[in-house]
């Protein structure tokens, strides 16, 4: 019985019904697409297509008019004949072959021909996930391109490091950029690794022998061997899985969806970074002129993409167990207990990668960079980790390293005494200045407190691992770079 907490008039509505957030809300039309049951049914029918082709070509007796039918009718679904030729069979792809061979019965006798539900099943799942790969590769190397451009305009901004999530010597701004992008190279390389892995199932029988198709074709297992081959050709994969079982190895799903688990793992350090720095107000991802950031605080700037990008990226890194767990239990030559949980949990990553790397493309694109916050906050700490410094600049004027030290030791508690007991700022220079054990370097105190000279070669590291290793993945992209419009800014 229906809820009684909904109105009558709703009933009816999509919005009475679950809808993932995934597919109303947050991936692309393109993703959505490549998972809809127009794509999925649609391509069953052509792998029906190319079967028949196929079998034709090696000597079946199918004829060009049955081809023809067949092709005609690939888009033009019945999806309610086929929702009742379901209930029914209790059977998916016998009530889609129900289905188109009343909307083609010159065809209807050689459908499906020898194959058994894998043949569409699988052999679909895997043109999908190229398909999603093929989407998704763009849309990171975008993120990569827009990345890289603001590492290279910022390799020389002065910004505290930090171990332990204490500040540690400085680095800069694009350095730290350039620590993201690295990690976004291994996705790139592993995303495409992924994609060119992929083969496909082809036409193997019940069991992965081929017995039905040796049937078929009179036990001559060259014609089998090339029917296997040339359906694959036609589906357009160069390569095929030459034994399978039932199915293709559900290993398989376990790389695809580990590569895109990684790139998961590689967004929610960057974005949990970037709300780190958001929180310190040296960085934050754009905030539109009519963004609310909360609803009772009108001040308040919260860095939601990023926390977006977090909370989709934990999905998605939960997933990779998902497969790896259902491969486990793929007994023998398949159970079916991989179906229903792979229907959620391959379309479930896609969408999660594709509605990440959306959100993470407009954060990289409108990332605002604060230098006088980021000075302010290296003046905090800097005259600590100047102390080495002041020593040695001390014994070059002749004086006695183990005495400096001393007295460079006293002088930095009782600093640091000041900024933790009292609130007030880090005066440890002052203290330096006022001690006159120290005047032979007080000229030289503004040069060793110059920030840039403690970022080591963070600007030519940044500007040789772009020249080096970013620009190489960009220019493979270079005419299939997405430029994906900002995306509605919703509450997480």
């Amino acid at each position: 019985m229906f809820s009684i907490d909904a109105p009558i008039e709703l009933q009816n509505t999509e919005y009475c019904n679950y809808r993932s957030p995934l597919s109303t809300r947050y991936a692309s039309k393109e993703m959505r697409y490549n998972f809809s049951d127009q794509k999925k049914f649609s391509t069953w029918r052509k792998l029906w297509l190319y079967l028949a082709q196929a079998e034709k070509e090696l000597g079946l007796d199918i004829t060009d008019e049955q081809l023809e039918e067949l092709e005609l009718s690939i888009h033009e679904i019945d999806f309610a004949s086929a929702a009742e030729h379901e209930k029914k069979v209790r059977h998916d792809v016998m009530a889609h072959v129900h289905t188109l061979a009343e909307k083609c019965p010159h065809a209807a006798p050689i459908i499906h021909l020898g194959a058994t539900s894998c043949y569409v099943g699988d052999n679909t799942d895997l043109i999908v996930m190229r398909h999603g790969l093929e989407l998704l590769l763009p849309r990171l190397a975008a993120v990569i391109s827009c990345l890289a451009k603001f590492a290279n305009d910022h390799k020389s901004i002065p910004i505290l490091g930090f171990t332990h999530l204490q500040p540690a010597q400085l680095t800069t701004v694009g350095k730290r950029a350039s620590l993201w992008l690295s990690d976004l190279l291994m996705d790139e390389r592993a995303l495409s690794r992924a994609k060119d892995d992929l083969r496909f199932r082809g036409v193997k029988g019940t069991t992965g022998t081929q017995a039905s198709f040796m049937q078929l074709f009179d036990g001559n297992g060259e014609k089998v061997r090339c029917l296997d081959k040339r359906v694959a050709e036609l589906a357009g994969f160069e390569k095929r899985y030459i034994v399978t079982g039932q199915t293709y190895s559900r290993k398989v799903d376990i790389e695809v969806i580990g590569a895109l688990s990684s790139l998961g793992a590689t967004i929610h350090k960057m974005c949990s970074d970037i709300r780190i720095l958001a929180s310190r107000k040296e960085i934050e991802e754009p905030f539109e002129t009519s963004q609310i950031g909360s609803s009772a605080m009108p001040y308040k700037r919260n860095p939601m993409r990023s926390e977006r990008c977090c909370a989709l990226a934990r999905h998605l890194i939960t997933l990779h167990a998902n497969a790896a767990n259902t491969h486990a239990v793929q007994w023998l030559e398949r159970t079916l207990d991989d179906s229903a949980n792979r229907r959620l949990t391959i379309a479930e990553a896609f969408l999660t990668a594709d509605a990440t790397l959306i959100t993470l493309l407009n954060v990289c694109q409108g990332l605002v960079v604060y230098p006088k916050v980021i000075g302010r906050h290296i003046a905090q700490e800097l005259p600590f980790m100047a102390t080495e410094n002041i020593i040695m600049a001390m014994v070059q004027n002749g004086g006695d390293r183990q005495e400096c030290h001393e007295k460079i030791r006293v002088l930095s508690h009782e600093a640091g005494a000041q900024v933790k007991q009292h609130g007030l700022d880090n005066d440890l220079i002052e203290r330096v200045k006022n001690d006159p054990y120290f005047s032979p370097i007080i000229s030289q105190l503004d040069k060793i407190l110059d920030p840039s000279t403690f970022i080591g070669r963070a600007p030519e590291q940044v500007e040789e691992f772009i020249a080096e290793e970013v620009e190489a993945v960009i220019a493979k992209y270079k005419d299939t770079l997405v430029e994906v419009e900002k995306p509605v800014v919703l509450n997480i």
